[in-house]
């Protein structure tokens, strides 16, 4: 292709809202443009890249027996109630205006109902079903360029079982396929246990790759090799000792403390005497959270140990399920469900609040003071603390979601009827797997961790073209009749070439240029080398640069294309 008829608008800064490096380059290199916040564009540039992309994906996606689908982004609002996703997605869902349709943020509900009308037998089973395609997430708020937009490409496959058993099977392969694809793009992977979210399901990894631009956490062991997503992750801690003698319980009048730090400031006490108190509803039912200290609730642990969707309670309704406003709630007399973290197993000797305004109770004994108390692990995991596997150090770190796969069960089917019937002419649901790639994501983070302070530095599987071949000094013909010969050659031996043939742009541009874009392998053609029957071969992510035969183009390129 010839770069003086491809439209690839460089920039020699990159706008004021690029921040991480992926979102940076791929401006500057004239890849995407933004179009509103969370939308982008993606340039002729930035497309073949992640065509290369979508083709390494089908590829793999093929080899274990997928089929491609093209399904519709505007859904019928009706499906997705059904499932009760139009709720559980609430405001980041768009709403067509009106509100018969949606743009549907992922399509598990869409390939159930195609599902529930063709595979009726188990004869019919299994299936695995996928497809590249346009979603839709009204995102609050919206950075990091494309990693986390509102408009985005996303492979999101489904398969189809008749059994656990065979659920895993698809499972497994699934996850072989996301490693040989993650591979062959180039990107440095580690595989996390996760949540499942809105989207139900169990048996959930997350694929990731680690990274200051990342919007997930991730707790992990270099040691061992233990990741998970803070979501779920676990550690070693010490549990709070329970003393010898329990105090008898005493309300203490504190006026005007509402927190932790106000409380021990007040009483002149630690922190690891205290009991923090949180109300949650969990459907319709009030639950009071006991933390240790400071410590936050884990709402996905939370919700795990539930069973059920949570959320916190209202400022307005504290009063009437407690008695009193935040930070005056306790877990003595709450009348309601009392989860409290395994560190407050059967503490004792603590301080919470009193149910009553302005006061606090000490000499808590949870084993003696709070009937039918409940405990799980409800806390996040933090760096430094000891690994559950092996007993090294915990890290804990930002990373970028590449792609997540869960064992959905028959959350869909059931609500949408998708039964087949087994070998004994028995109705049973079809049991279902869920499989997402965040296709743009692959391409930023290939960048993340792979540029230098020039520019991208692109591997041949993703590159938009093989070699970038470099006219300089273009009005003189010895330069010119060599480019139009060599750009011939490399072509027909098959490689793609991105052609600098501008005439007037000065070789400093064309290199900064060449550098910026960063295709694996530069060939420069300048007047003397032309004369002389040479070029230069220059390998893009290691600056090693020769001079080589005109004649052995072929072979100069496909040795330079070796090295990278």
């Amino acid at each position: 292709m010839r770069q003086s008829k491809t439209f690839i608008p460089t920039l020699k800064e990159a706008p004021n809202d690029a921040v991480v490096p992926s979102h940076v380059l791929m401006t500057r290199a004239g890849m995407t443009r933004q179009v509103a916040a969370g939308v982008y564009s993606f340039l002729p540039l930035g497309w073949r890249a992640l065509r290369n992309v979508m083709e390494i994906i089908r590829e793999e996606m093929d080899a274990i027996g997928g089929q491609e689908f093209q399904l519709p982004a505007l859904n019928p609002r009706e499906i997705w109630e059904e499932t009760g996703r139009v709720e559980a997605f609430g405001d980041t869902m768009f709403h067509i205006k009106n509100r018969d349709y949606v743009l549907a943020p992922t399509h598990e509900e869409i390939m159930t109902y195609h599902a529930r009308r063709v595979l009726a037998s188990y004869k019919d089973l299994p299936q695995i079903w996928y497809q590249i395609q346009t979603k839709f997430r009204n995102e609050a708020r919206p950075r990091s360029g494309v990693i986390r937009g509102r408009q985005f490409i996303m492979k999101d496959a489904y398969s189809f079982d008749v059994d656990a058993e065979a659920l895993e099977k698809s499972y497994a392969l699934h996850d072989g396929a996301y490693r040989k694809i993650f591979d062959r793009c180039g990107v440095e992977f580690f595989i996390v246990g996760a949540s499942s979210g809105a989207m139900g399901g169990s048996g959930s990894e997350e694929f990731m790759v680690r990274s200051d631009a990342g919007e997930d956490t991730v707790a992990h062991c270099e040691k061992c090799g233990y990741a998970a997503n803070v979501e779920v992750a676990q550690s070693k801690t010490s549990p709070k000792k329970r003393d010898a003698k329990s105090a008898a319980v005493e309300e203490i009048h504190t006026p005007n403390v509402r927190s932790i730090d106000e409380l021990c400031e007040f009483l002149k006490i630690d922190e690891t005497q205290c009991a923090k108190s949180r109300v949650y509803v969990a459907g319709d039912e009030p639950v009071l959270v006991l933390m240790l200290g400071n410590e936050e609730v884990n709402e996905a642990k939370l919700e795990g140990a539930l069973g059920k969707a949570v959320r916190p309670g209202h400022a307005e309704e504290l009063k009437e399920i407690t008695g009193a406003d935040a930070g005056s709630i306790g877990p003595v007399g709450f009348k309601g469900r009392v989860v409290a973290d395994e560190r407050l197993k059967d503490a004792n000797n603590l301080y919470s609040g009193a149910n009553k305004n302005d006061y606090h109770l000490g000499g808590i004994d949870l084993k003696r003071d709070v009937e039918k108390i409940e405990y799980a692990d409800l806390r996040f995991a933090l760096a430094g603390e000891t690994c559950v596997s092996c007993g090294a150090t915990l890290d804990v770190f930002t990373a970028i979601e590449l792609g997540h796969i869960f064992k959905l069960g028959t959350k869909y089917t059931e609500a949408l009827g998708a039964n087949y019937l087994d070998e004994n002419g028995s109705e049973k649901p079809i049991i279902m797997g869920s499989y997402g790639i965040g296709v743009e994501r692959i391409l930023a983070c290939f960048i993340e961790g792979s540029h230098d302070e020039h520019g991208i530095v692109w591997n041949r599987a993703l590159a938009p073209f093989d070699v970038h071949l470099l006219g300089l000094n273009m009005k003189k013909p010895a330069v010119a009749e060599t480019c139009e010969d060599v750009y011939r050659r490399l072509s027909e031996a098959g490689y793609s070439v991105l052609y600098d043939d501008r005439v007037d742009a000065q070789a400093g541009f064309k290199f900064k240029d060449a550098d910026l874009l960063g295709m694996p392998v530069q060939v420069v053609v300048g007047e003397r080398n032309a004369k002389e029957g040479k070029l230069e071969v220059k390998v893009r992510k290691t600056f090693e640069r020769h001079d080589a035969p005109i004649a052995d183009v072929e072979k100069e390129a496909a040795a330079a294309l070796a090295k990278v």
